[in-house]
Order: structure tokens, then C-alpha cells, then sequence
């Protein structure tokens, strides 16, 4: 999959674009409610809070909703909510499944999905009932990862479940994460990890060997969606770390905090982006060779080949979920945008942390158009720019449109949900 023309100019438009249109502080046109800051016109409210370390969320068309925690609470790791009286407070709450903390929660065909870092379960809905009543089903048991073992999830119309398989590694050297160590060639890693795999949504008891390899060359992707306006794939690949560290004849710290760039991908059957061998360079706009395999900072090599993204964003801001709009309740331009949770890295030391955002891409027909919008800023605390991840105050992590067209915001810190609704005119 190549950027067509058409892309390759709106992408040059965001470039262009973006530094004026991400000022989602200024004081004229933002407000800061329940801790955060949001666009004139919207209306933020925590809508429960305290409730673990918060993942990824999944809403109900009744308005129900499920967090996955990434440690249990109260001897659960899921939590649903309803807001029963529909005036914007919970006032149900249940913790639910005796299992091992995850991240990936999706709600498909009357079942609720959900996963651990090594399998993916369903229960079935029978009725309004806030728990689904449904036994618990195995439906799929992956190997063990030391390190982006997170199993986010996505579903199309066909009948198809899409599951991250993080790769365990940074950029494929062995021994792993080691100064000037060059990568293993080929990557071997990329025989079970390093994309995304496809799999049945219902067949009981499937492993790895069950799937298809959808994607390559994908280092993480926690963020994952099936958009059903484009029926495609969609998803943010977390960027490689430690180009100074390992690498300091060639990149400088500033270089490193910047780079690679967090790509938003639209995914065919067969991508290939390129990791371990590429990253993607978002302020020269280029796939380039990793240092591991011979780059030298302005390297294209093999890496001329492999698919590009639609769009970047600045390095290590981390991006943990995506959401598309297609509700009503916000202005027309949000409709068909995507929403992108970034929940912020410790690799940019020494500088300055970076991300701790929600950001609005808004989209005309396939393609994003005019840059990004930082729509939910704040969350680290009144300094945007923590020491690090640690000590930021809130981190977003997970995100849900609800059937009313409200937008939930899930924190990893403290377990907070923030509902973002539209008041303007």
C-alpha cells in the first residue's frame, strides 16, 4: 500500500497546518473543566472516578459502559458503568471477571471481548443487563511477551477479529536494546509479531496458528479500530526508542526525543511499514533506514518500499487509542474525524515530556485534511510537561463515543472517566 497523490498533498497540508491549528490552550477559545481543558463550546465532567488504572473502554448503544484495568480492583478487571436516570452521573457500578489485568475491550454482536495479555475472551447479552450473563468463552490464547505485550482489539462486518501482537523488542538486535548492536536480518521476530494478525470473532479455542498475518512491520499498535464508514483498519504504531542512547554518532538527544514520528495508519490486507528495518522521520517526511541495519540519519535504502502513514505526530507521545465520530451531538466537522488518546513516554528525556492529549484529525471522505486539533489538554497536571510519566497527574489512555454522541476519555493513573459532551450552539 503506497500514499496515493491525493494523500501525499494532504499530508503536505498538514505539515503546514499543524503547528497553527494544535493550540488547543489559548485562552479565547479553551476552558479548563474537571481538571482538563477542552474547546469553547464542550462541557467536560468526571463521570466516575477512583476506579482502578484504566485501559481501553467499550460502550453500550444503552449508554452502558466497561473500562478493562490493567490491575485488578476489588478482585476484578473489568468495570461497567450506567448512568441509568441519563443525567450524566453513574450511579451503577459493577467490577466484574476474576482475571488478570489487560488492555483490549470491545463490544461485537451482542458479545463483550476482552483481553489479557495472552488471551481473548467473550460473554453474550441477553437483554439490557449491565453484565452480560453469557458464560465466559476462550477464544483465543497467544504466547507470553516480556515487553508490548497489550492484545487491543478490532472487528469488521465479515466475521473477523484484528489482534495487536506487539513485537518484544525495539528495533530487532540481539542481544536486545544494546549500543551499536546492528539488527538481526531478516527480523525473525516478525514470524509472530511485529503486526497484526486476523482471526475468527467466534471460533472457540483458536492459537496463533489459527490466524493470518494481516500486517508486518508494525512495532505496537495499541490503539486499533475498524472504521465501518471506509470498512478498513485503522491504527497508531507506537515509534522506536533510544536513538541517542544506542546510537550517539549519529542522532543527538534532541534528535531522539523528536523522532520517529507516531504514525496513524489506514491498513490493507498485505501493509508492510517497515519496522524493524525503517522509521518514519515526520519532520523530513520519510521512511528512513534504522541505524540498526545501516542508516545513517538520512538512509532511505530498502525502506523506499515499505507503506507510508497517513499523518505523524512529534515522537514518544505514546498514542494508545483511536476512535472515528459518526454521532451527531458535535459540530459537522467532527463527523467521520478521528479522535487519538495519547498517553505520554518516559523517552524523551532529558527534555520535557510530551503528549497527555486527545486530538482531533478531521477527516474528508478516506482521507485526514487540516492537520490535528489538541482537544483535551491538561492532563499531566497544571505543568504539561512532567518530569516524568510517573509524576503526570493523569494519563489518557482509552477512549469511547457513546450511542448519544458524548466522548469518554479513560485515565491510567488514578482510574478517572471524563464525559466530553457539546453545549454550543
Amino acid at each position: 500500500m503506497r500514499v496515493a497523490p491525493k494523500l501525499l498533498f494532504l499530508f503536505v497540508l498538514f505539515q503546514a497546518c499543524s503547528s497553527g491549528s494544535d493550540s488547543g490552550e489559548s485562552a479565547d477559545s479553551s476552558i479548563r473543566q474537571a481538571g482538563i481543558v477542552v474547546p469553547e463550546g464542550f462541557k467536560a465532567e468526571v463521570y466516575a472516578d477512583d476506579l482502578g488504572k484504566g485501559r481501553h473502554m467499550a460502550s453500550r448503544l444503552n449508554g452502558d459502559l466497561y473500562l478493562r484495568l490493567s490491575y485488578p480492583e476489588r478482585g476484578a478487571s473489568i468495570v461497567a458503568l450506567r448512568d441509568s436516570n441519563q443525567d450524566g452521573l453513574v450511579d451503577r457500578k459493577v467490577y466484574f471477571e476474576d482475571l488478570e489485568g489487560g488492555t483490549g475491550i470491545k463490544l461485537h454482536n451482542g458479545y463483550l471481548y476482552f483481553s489479557t495479555n495472552t488471551q481473548v475472551f467473550r460473554r453474550q447479552f441477553k437483554g439490557n443487563e449491565l453484565v452480560p450473563s453469557g458464560e465466559r468463552e476462550l477464544i483465543l490464547s497467544l504466547a507470553d511477551q516480556n515487553q508490548h505485550a497489550a492484545k487491543p482489539l478490532a472487528f469488521d462486518e465479515e466475521g473477523n477479529m484484528y489482534v495487536t501482537i506487539g513485537a518484544p523488542s525495539n528495533a530487532c538486535q540481539d542481544p536486545s536494546r544494546t549500543k551499536g548492536v546492528a539488527g538481526q536480518d531478516p527480523c525473525p521476530l516478525l514470524e509472530t509479531s511485529g503486526g497484526i494478525w486476523k482471526f475468527s470473532a467466534s471460533m472457540p479455542n483458536q492459537t496463533f496458528e489459527d490466524g493470518e498475518n494481516f500486517a508486518t512491520g508494525i512495532r505496537h499498535a495499541v490503539g486499533i479500530t475498524w472504521n465501518p464508514n471506509h470498512a478498513k483498519l485503522y491504527a497508531m504504531q507506537h515509534g522506536r526508542d533510544q536513538l541517542h542512547e544506542f546510537w550517539p554518532e549519529i542522532y543527538s538527544a534532541k534528535q531522539s526525543a523528536e523522532l520517529p514520528g507516531e504514525e496513524f495508519l489506514r491498513i490493507e490486507e498485505g501493509s508492510d511499514f517497515g519496522w524493524p528495518y525503517c522509521y518514519y522521520d515526520w519532520q523530513k517526511r520519510v521512511k528512513l533506514l534504522n541505524p540498526e541495519y545501516g542508516g545513517t540519519g538520512d538512509s532511505i535504502g530498502r525502506c523506499g518500499n515499505v507503506d507510508l502513514p497517513l499523518m505523524a505526530f512529534p515522537g514518544h507521545w505514546a498514542p494508545n487509542a483511536i476512535e472515528f465520530y459518526n454521532q451527531d451531538q458535535f459540530p459537522v466537522n467532527y463527523k467521520g474525524g478521528a479522535f487519538i488518546a495519547f498517553h505520554g513516554s518516559w523517552n524523551r528525556a532529558p527534555f520535557p515530556q510530551e503528549g497527555y492529549r486527545v486530538v482531533f484529525v478531521p477527516f474528508s471522505g478516506n482521507d485526514p485534511i487540516s492537520g490535528y486539533q489538541s482537544f483535551a489538554t491538561g492532563f499531566s497536571g497544571r505543568n504539561d510537561q512532567p518530569e516524568s510519566p510517573a509524576s503526570a497527574e493523569y494519563r489518557p489512555c482509552g477512549l469511547a463515543v457513546g450511542g448519544r454522541g458524548s466522548l469518554f476519555i479513560s485515565d491510567s493513573q488514578k482510574g478517572r472517566i471524563w464525559r466530553i459532551s457539546y453545549e454550543g450552539n
